[in-house]
């Protein structure tokens, strides 16, 4: 649990939560005290508590990565049943309306997350304090993470400035064109690029380099494939991240916040999770959701079996690729092979995503489901590096670049030279694509991914163009605006 400081989100009241330092990572805080939050931002510790509170947000957005799988053509939802998680279950099948709780978990945990960003902005000159330059950076860089998010999966929103919604502003606000909204996420990164350390003050924090990865997907995903390129290679010639040797072992908690980690959503095994606030536990709920059903055996814990892989993904690695089997469990292979048992729940594909699914020893506090401390690997330098390459292609840059970032990924899959990719134009467009999605299963990026090259309609069955691009709008947020917002097309 945290200290609490009451703002509003629209259109729901919001409690904003930070308190004082823990060991694990920066977002661990104990109860303190309530504040007014009017006559807050007097010290410095007041604008370090509030930045804590908008880097708690980031832990919720757990949903949005399993979601970004299921929507995909990368799993199926899984779960115990047709009716376990119901929203969950329409999204996969491509039914989803405007009245699914999940979805409007999203819009609300990531408005929380604009809000509260926001708020340290709104108070931003109020006080004086040596490093504050630092934090109002850091809290536009997650502003911007967060209005990425909101894009991505609901195109236009409101936007207000360096100022927090209040109830209310539903009705007056309009969703603001996707191309404001990007503009907006373009200048907070671009002060957070100029602004944060090129290092960041502690593990967890943005640095100026995760500032720039989110900048050149910003770019990528409106197809500005020159500044993509441009910004996504000066990060790339920093030199400050590697490629992990062990592909395997960036999924273990040895491997958090590793040489390829370039920003990681910290969680922790904090007790206070409980499923009545899912966006309140300091784990990372979607390792209990993915885990093996009714499992008994060595190395994993099991789980709620959700977010399944399909076969047909299992297959689409190559012989020979070591992602393979570190990014998908084939639970009947290593039952088999370990004498471990499990139940089969609904869709058994007899895979689960592996880079996701509880460790024994993982989590000793409180729902080991609901508590796990597996930090989400959010920006990956072999993330950089394929959407350096992807702009570089298909911007008609340079496919000798573009080839030699691909095949930098391909080396560490296969261990040799021998799979390097030699293609040029589409072909290479078509490579490079098909690697994102080997090198980034079970991450969340796939569905959009195939939504922004338009490929969507051909790889996800029950997509229909010209609606699932985005998601609609929460019921309720239509309701609230008293006819001063549109639904998206369709719904």
């Amino acid at each position: 649990m945290k200290k609490i400081i009451a703002i509003r989100i629209l259109p729901v009241l919001i409690l904003l939560l930070a308190g004082t330092a823990c060991e694990k990572d920066f977002i661990d805080r104990a109860p303190l005290y309530s504040i007014d939050s009017e006559n807050y931002f007097n010290a410095e510790d007041d604008y370090y508590n509030a930045l804590i509170a908008a880097y708690d947000l980031l832990q919720a957005t757990y949903v949005n990565v399993m979601l970004g799988e299921i929507a995909s053509d990368n799993t199926l939802c899984g779960g115990e049943s047709a009716t376990d998680v119901i929203g969950f279950q329409q999204i996969d099948d491509m039914v989803h309306t405007p009245v699914n709780s999940n979805l409007r978990d999203i819009w609300n945990w990531m408005f929380a997350g604009v809000n509260r960003a926001s708020y340290i902005l709104e108070f931003a000159d109020k006080t004086d304090f040596p490093g504050k330059t630092q934090i109002l950076a850091e809290a536009r860089f997650l502003r911007a993470y967060y209005h990425f998010e909101l894009v991505k999966w609901f195109g236009p929103i409101p936007l207000k400035g360096d100022a927090r919604f209040e109830v209310g502003d539903e009705a007056s606000l309009p969703r603001a064109p996707v191309e404001e909204v990007y503009a907006a996420i373009e200048a907070d990164l671009g002060y957070a690029v100029e602004n944060l350390s090129e290092n960041a003050p502690q593990v967890g924090r943005a640095s100026a380099n995760a500032a720039r990865a989110l900048l050149g997907k910003v770019y990528l995903y409106q197809e500005r494939f020159s500044e993509a390129a441009t910004i996504l290679e000066n990060l790339i010639n920093t030199g400050q991240y590697q490629l992990a040797d062990d592909f395997a072992g960036i999924w273990e908690m040895s491997g958090e916040n590793g040489a390829e980690s370039v920003f990681e959503v910290q969680y922790s095994d904090a007790e206070g999770a409980g499923f009545g606030c899912l966006q309140c536990s300091e784990g990372n709920v979607a390792v209990g959701f993915n885990g093996i059903r009714n499992y008994s055996g060595p190395e994993y814990d099991g789980g709620f079996s959700f977010n399944v892989p399909v076969e047909e993904a299992y297959n689409a690695y190559e012989v020979g690729d070591s992602r393979q089997d570190a990014s998908i469990l084939d639970i009947e292979a290593w039952a088999e092979e370990t004498g471990a048992t499990y139940g089969v729940g609904y869709e058994h594909t007899g895979y689960y995503n592996r880079k996701y699914i509880a460790r024994k020893g993982d989590s000793n506090i409180g729902d080991q489901n609901l508590t796990n401390p597996n930090n989400y690997r959010a920006i990956r330098y072999a993330d950089v590096l394929l959407m350096a390459a992807e702009a570089l292609n298909r911007g008609q840059i340079s496919d000798e670049r573009a080839r030699q970032y691909l095949n930098q990924v391909r080396r560490r899959a296969f261990g040799d030279m021998d799979h390097d990719i030699s293609a040029s134009g589409a072909a290479l467009t078509d490579f490079i694509l098909n690697e994102r999605r080997l090198e980034l299963m079970g991450e969340g990026h796939r569905f959009f991914d195939l939504v922004r090259t338009g490929r969507a309609a051909g790889a996800i069955p029950g997509f229909v163009p010209g609606k699932h691009e985005l998601f609609p709008v929460p019921f309720e947020e239509i309701q609230f605006s008293n006819g001063n917002w549109q639904q998206n097309p369709n719904y």
